[in-house]
């Protein structure tokens, strides 16, 4: 019997193709770092969320560029794409629906952001979302979870839509936390931060091609993947790339050790990790660190799952499904950084 076998959940399916489709993904890599100085990091993270069909939350600082970022891709990718900024004033059906006055003086009906490209739209851009009411993240957690809405006594599909949002984290008054339910429909929390290379920083000051997003951004190529194809490259990539029970009994212990740090002998300096801990990574999640994994491990140029592969993507895909109590929550973003570290260090890797 094989040391290492191969999981029996897995299909092999090789595609000479996925070799075209994988040189395209690494140039979309390379098209966005040269309008994106320092990122490469998250530009590598969302080009995995790309071709892993997820949704995404953007985390960072006032003006470090997640617009920017997200615009470049977009545009890399074609398609539709539809922005809206999270007020306190935003409804449900100012995603659906707008109205205006014609030329003639008389009331009209047109489609809001969500119907205007129809199936088409490929990228959704839900800007401070935060700041939107319980209302607005109902509607936005249906379109993560089904890809579609009701409007007009029918329903709108959105096949190929990713949703990428931003939480405004300067301003607390007027603001509404993320939900649960929702957050888990995020495949990726990605943190955006200004580079810290100091030549980048002068770079980005003093070089005016950044000065002008808009025409930094007509630079790239418009529609350089085919949208309309990510389905089901994300899908051949996930049957090509293989993975062993071994590989698959780690990622789910740490998994597991996110929900009982204690039975892994996690500790944390001045934390009670026996009570830091209100809910660990969902089954939903679980699924998606092992579908983020193997698309990481496609564009490192693995046929199969290694652990760097799990550990480029454990944060990024595990940290906001991991809610602490409510004691710790306040420190939250001081502690689960070091929390998972630690779940990574006590985990053994195979």
């Amino acid at each position: 019997m094989p040391e290492n076998p191969p999981s029996p959940y897995a299909v092999a399916q090789p595609d000479q193709d996925l070799s075209a489709w994988r040189a395209a993904a690494l140039r979309l890599e390379a098209e966005t770092n040269a309008v994106m100085l320092g990122q490469e990091t998250a530009v590598r993270l969302l080009n995995i969320a790309v071709f892993g069909r997820g949704h995404v939350l953007l985390e960072g600082d006032v003006g470090v560029g997640k617009t920017t970022l997200l615009r470049s891709v977009a545009r890399l990718i074609g398609g539709g794409y539809q922005r809206i900024e999270g007020t306190i004033d935003l409804m449900p059906g100012d995603l659906i629906y707008y109205t205006y006055v014609d030329e003639h003086g008389k009331p009209r009906v047109a489609p809001g952001p969500l119907l205007k490209h129809g199936e088409a739209l490929s990228t959704f851009f839900f800007n401070e979302v935060n700041r939107a009411r319980p209302q607005m993240h109902s509607l936005l957690l249906r379109v993560m979870a089904e890809r579609s809405v009701t409007a007009f006594d029918r329903e709108y599909r959105f096949p190929h839509l990713q949703v990428f949002a931003d939480r405004n984290r300067v301003e607390k008054e007027e603001t509404f936390e993320i939900p649960a339910a929702a957050r888990d429909r995020f495949l990726m929390e990605i943190e955006i931060q200004a580079p810290s290379d100091p030549e980048l920083q002068r770079a980005l000051m003093v070089e005016t091609r950044f000065h002008d997003v808009d025409s930094l951004l007509e630079r790239l190529p418009q529609g350089m993947l085919a949208y309309e194809q990510l389905n089901d490259v994300a899908e051949r990539v996930q049957s090509y790339v293989q993975t062993t029970t071994t590989l698959e009994t780690y990622a789910l212990d740490l998994c597991r050790a996110t929900s009982m740090p204690g039975a892994f002998g996690v500790q944390m300096s001045d934390v009670d990790v026996l009570q830091l801990v209100q809910t660990g990574v969902s089954p939903r999640g679980m699924s998606m660190l092992l579908r983020a994994s193997r698309v990481a491990a496609w564009l490192n140029g693995h046929d199969s799952v290694a652990p760097e592969d799990i550990h480029q993507v454990f944060k990024p895909t595990v940290g906001h499904r991991v809610f602490l109590r409510p004691v710790y929550e306040l420190r939250r973003a001081a502690l689960i950084g070091e929390f998972l570290d630690q779940v990574l260090n006590r985990v053994a890797a195979p």
